[in-house]
């Protein structure tokens, strides 16, 4: 502990001279504080977990004061006083207004209902209609399909697309986190190349380029935690930043929880991650006014069929006449049956006692049934009609909580004829030269719900067809769709 007052030489050290003799002997440096959680410091020092929590929080806020310039982080959103409180509060004010005045202006606030109306574009219109005008800012907002949908093409998309001028951008960079590669850089440069709004943008001297977008790649868990937790604030308090991306954000939980053991207590510590991650994104979006956008992956759904249940009066003579279920060798160790009473020729005046079985409890609805209630925040299995395979995001319930707006993406194969006749010399006896071939897809986009816009409805009828193309994504007419 010996280098905090070479890394910081202003720090309060006697604030907490209670606390230094205890690090100093267990030769904790700064770097080992800031990246070891607290519970497991005050484990390991015996020191109340409140008194390091404050420790913790004073060496944050000195190393913030240090690291940026004299702008300090967001302060937390204030609660809105009593009426009876208000004049004295108006006193304090007018006397603290000349000397407090200055800093105010300098603070980041706080996001109000006024940027409510503050998107982020995809670059295209079509797609900006069915998203009510974009990603709204101050919000998370999840898209989720299976793999080879577009997901990465839209998150590349608002990368580009926040670094414009209003009303298509909020002209600021942009943050992305990657959990299982890079970024890719080359598809960015295609699509700054050939996009229309990019070009004119440029023309016209707001361009977006490759130096606006921070990326970041956290390969597990504690990597992404650290990150979030620690450096993501001072990054989003030091530059002009609008859209965090998580791309995506199911691939550590997914490694991290879902492997063999204890299946029951991996998922109730996988659920209260979740939550804290849910309430720390909501936290950096309101704070500092950014929208956040997280690509999710997605799984099977299998759905569970209904076993009729067996009435007691057949599992009594099942268990009564044990000769019908077990084996011949297994029922010569039974008592004969002669010792058995015969309940029926026994009278009722000589039962002290009858076998009777209190009255079931009557089943829940299916309606309170999680199977039925998902395919309504899910955006699969609403349409009773389709014929498609059924999917879940991943995280499940819990995720779906914490999250503001989920944009669903289908996609569905385009068979075609092939236009070689002949069979290759490779081919085998088997070969059919007419079958059907896989020619390409077609994608849909479908807002299951949100804080901003109505929900597409059921189906994809009333969602959005595009296109993945090569200066981006590019919405489909619907009269052309047939």
């Amino acid at each position: 502990m010996t280098d905090l007052l070479h890394i910081l030489p202003s720090f309060p050290l006697s604030a907490f001279a209670a606390l230094i003799p205890t690090i100093e002997r267990h030769a904790l440096t700064t770097t080992d504080l800031l990246t070891t959680h607290p519970t497991d410091l005050a484990k390991r020092t015996q020191l109340p977990i409140i008194d390091l929590r404050r420790f913790l929080a004073a060496i944050q806020a000195s190393l913030s004061d240090d690291l940026t310039s004299s702008r300090p982080l967001a302060p937390p959103p204030t609660p809105l006083s009593s009426p009876s409180s208000s004049s004295t509060l108006e006193n304090q004010e007018d006397h603290e207004k000349p000397e407090e005045q200055e800093k105010q202006e300098k603070q980041p606030r706080p996001a109000t209902s006024d940027n409510s109306d503050e998107f982020i574009s995809t670059l295209d219109d079509g797609l900006d209609a069915a998203l009510g005008g974009g990603v709204p800012v101050g919000h998370i907002t999840e898209f989720t399909g299976e793999s080879g949908v577009g997901k990465t093409q839209f998150l590349l998309s608002l990368c580009l697309a926040v670094q414009l001028p209003s009303p298509r951008g909020l002209g600021k960079q942009a943050l992305y986190i990657s959990t299982e590669s890079g970024l890719t850089t080359r598809r960015l440069a295609q699509m700054l190349q050939g996009n229309t709004i990019l070009r004119e943008a440029a023309e016209a001297g707001t361009p977006a380029s490759l130096d606006g977008i921070h990326s970041a790649v956290t390969p597990d868990l504690e990597t992404q935690d650290h990150i979030l937790e620690y450096q993501v604030p001072v990054l989003l308090s030091r530059h002009k930043i609008g859209i965090m991306i998580i791309d995506s954000v199911a691939a550590n939980y997914r490694a991290e929880f879902e492997r063999q053991g204890s299946h029951g207590s991996n998922m109730a510590t996988r659920s209260a991650e979740l939550t804290r991650l849910g309430a720390l994104l909501r936290d950096l979006a309101r704070r500092h006014n950014i929208a956040v956008v997280v690509a999710n992956q997605v799984a099977d759904r299998f759905t569970s069929s209904a076993t009729p249940s067996i009435p007691r009066s057949l599992a009594m003579r099942g268990t009564m006449s044990p000769s019908h279920q077990e084996s011949p060798l297994a029922s010569r160790s039974m008592p004969p049956p002669s010792t058995i009473p015969n309940l029926s020729s026994t009278p009722s005046s000589s039962m002290p006692f009858s076998f009777s079985f209190p009255d079931e409890e009557p089943p829940a609805s299916p309606a309170l049934a999680l199977d039925h209630q998902q395919r309504w925040f899910t955006g699969w299995g609403d349409d009773p009609r389709s014929s498609s395979s059924l999917k879940t995001p991943s995280l499940g319930l819990v995720w779906s909580t914490q999250i503001s707006c989920r944009i669903a993406l289908y996609k569905r194969p385009v068979y075609g004829r092939p236009t070689r006749v002949a069979a290759p010399v490779t081919a085998d006896d088997d070969f059919d030269a007419t079958s059907p071939t896989l020619k390409t897809w077609r994608r849909w986009m479908k807002v299951v719900f949100a804080p901003h816009v109505a929900a597409s409805g059921q189906g994809i009828e009333n969602a959005t067809e595009y296109e993945v193309v090569m200066e981006g994504l590019k919405s489909v007419k619907k009269h052309k769709a047939k």
